[in-house]
């Protein structure tokens, strides 16, 4: 009786296993971890995909960005750290490389500006001197200067904007689920070095979505018999993949912004009806 009864409850146990921990999209995850796997290119959003998809320039600027300075305040709730930041440091160098992968800028080298000024000085400290290294008998020319100065600053990081879930169990056996949402915001400016005015300004937010989904069983076998299992699985979007996310949008509404005023233009004007050129130049913000 005890073995019957006990495979009555194994199907149940086993699809609340297989469904239960099931995530909202496909994954290269083990059920109960996540494999061992080889470093690869960084991921991206459908934001990349839309900045590589933009029409060619007439002309590519030439641009710069000094820093991209985290403005929130917010750090990691407890347990961790208290030093620990909420959102990335390194704003600078993935607005830096979006720019590059656009197409539609020449990012000059900022951020590491005295790097490269001091290597500058080791080559002229070499010039004209005997046993001079053949890559360092050239003068050197001057660095080239931007037209447009990229600023921006992470503005805000807003935790717990949303945040819900759902249950059900029935005669011991039940599944849940419960879902947060976190947000982020970007800024980004676009200023006329000769004239210091700013020509487009632009913010951005995206969301940061964790979900957690749980499942078990707690049923009494029989007298003295408990039967327990439990399983679950919670997914946290990368709070640096999120930011990258809105600076590549942002960037491509400074772009569009830019169209749609004629500091810049497109190399083939008619292609300003690029589906992706218009889908961002009819966005406008919600107002609340």
């Amino acid at each position: 009786m005890r073995a019957h009864y006990f495979k009555q409850l194994a199907l149940p146990c086993l699809l609340l296993l297989l469904t239960g921990c099931q995530t909202v999209k496909d994954t290269n995850e083990n059920l109960f971890g996540p494999e061992i796997s080889k470093s690869t290119l960084t991921p991206r959003a459908s934001t990349y995909r839309d900045l590589i998809s933009l029409p060619q320039p007439r002309g590519k600027i030439v641009a710069t960005v000094y820093t991209i300075r985290d403005q929130t305040g917010q750090y990691k709730p407890m347990p961790a750290s208290s030093f620990s930041t909420a959102v990335t440091q390194g704003a600078t160098a993935m607005l830096v490389n979006a720019m590059n992968d656009s197409g539609w800028f020449i990012p000059l080298e900022r951020e590491g500006l005295q790097n490269l000024l001091t290597e500058r000085k080791i080559i002229r400290a070499a010039l004209k001197k005997p046993n001079t290294p053949q890559n360092n008998d050239e003068e050197l020319p001057s660095l080239l200067a931007a037209n447009v100065l990229i600023e921006g600053s992470v503005v805000a990081y807003e935790s717990n904007i949303k945040t819900g879930g759902a249950g059900a169990r029935y005669f011991g056996i039940g599944a849940s689920e419960q879902y947060r949402s976190d947000q982020v915001t970007v800024n980004l400016r676009a200023i006329d070095i000769r004239s210091g005015r700013i020509l487009h300004s632009v913010m951005t937010s995206k969301s940061i979505l964790s979900q957690e989904l749980s499942g078990g069983v707690f049923r009494f076998v029989e007298f003295k018999r408990l039967l327990e299992v439990e399983a679950g699985m919670t997914t946290n979007e990368p709070a640096q993949m999120c930011v990258l996310s809105a600076l590549e949008a942002a960037l491509i509404h400074l772009i569009a912004d830019g169209l749609k005023k004629n500091s810049w233009s497109l190399a083939n004007p008619e292609e300003l009806n690029n589906p992706v050129l218009q889908q961002y130049l009819s966005q406008t913000p919600d107002i609340l």
